[in-house]
């Protein structure tokens, strides 16, 4: 029997890690949704990070938006009806490559803003990387929807983006980076917000909801389930 089902077209790599509990979790929805065989259509370019990240920490944001607007045309190209970029940090560049494609962008931040607000939350705490907490383009998306955005201090910034890069980049899982987020975890508690963004489609490797009293809103499982959601059309 066929069902009548979107394409999704996946920009994943950034990082490999995070792009399987993608997968997993489209997979997972689509199969929840539909039962059966069903699984979900999917197209997906996986790009080299090492290549992404260096253009990152030169500040080349022109050259990765290049490089990513290029993937979405070849996957529009290629039948996808849907694009979905699997990292919170290049969101950055998602103007640039709008202005060169045609079919639709699911943003992430729109997404996790959109579930936030159906919990009437009014005041987050966002970890990512420094990029995603210290810049506009992902904060301004979640202020225009009324949620105001806090970030930990200038050396915990440094803490969260070095254990991003260095170790969940690398499937490396340790208790005591652990034991470090939860330390600025309730330290923005403390301050006075409600719940906490994981910005980073890492982190939820790192931290569950089960670790934090707070709510936790993992971006990379919003996002995913949405791009399923969305590919049949709820």
């Amino acid at each position: 029997m066929e069902t009548k089902q979107k394409t999704i077209g996946l920009i994943g790599g950034m990082s490999w890690e995070s792009t399987v509990t993608y997968y997993q979790i489209i997979n997972e929805t689509i199969k929840k949704e539909l039962g059966g065989l069903h699984s979900a259509k999917i197209l997906l370019y996986s790009v080299n990070f090492a290549e992404i990240e260096h253009l990152q920490s030169i500040g080349a944001w022109h050259k990765s938006a290049e490089i990513l607007a290029k993937i979405a045309l070849m996957l529009e190209k290629a039948g996808a009806d849907f694009i979905v970029i699997c990292t919170n940090t290049m969101h950055k560049v998602v103007p640039f490559i709008k202005q060169q494609t045609r079919i639709p962008l699911l943003h992430i931040a729109e997404a996790t803003a959109e579930v936030i607000k159906e919990q009437n939350i009014r005041k987050v705490g966002l970890l990512g990387t420094r990029y995603t907490m210290t810049q506009d383009f992902y904060k301004d998306v979640l202020i225009e929807q009324g949620i105001e955005v806090a970030i930990p201090s200038p050396v915990d910034i440094f803490f969260v983006n070095n254990i991003i890069y260095e170790e969940l980049c690398r499937g490396i899982i340790s208790p005591n980076s652990k034991e470090t987020y939860l330390r600025i975890i309730d330290k923005l508690q403390k301050s006075g917000v409600e719940a906490i963004i994981l910005g980073c489609t890492e982190i939820g490797l790192l931290i569950k909801q089960e670790d934090v009293s707070l709510p936790i809103f993992d971006t990379t499982l919003i996002h995913a389930r949405k791009a399923a959601l969305q590919s049949i059309g709820k």
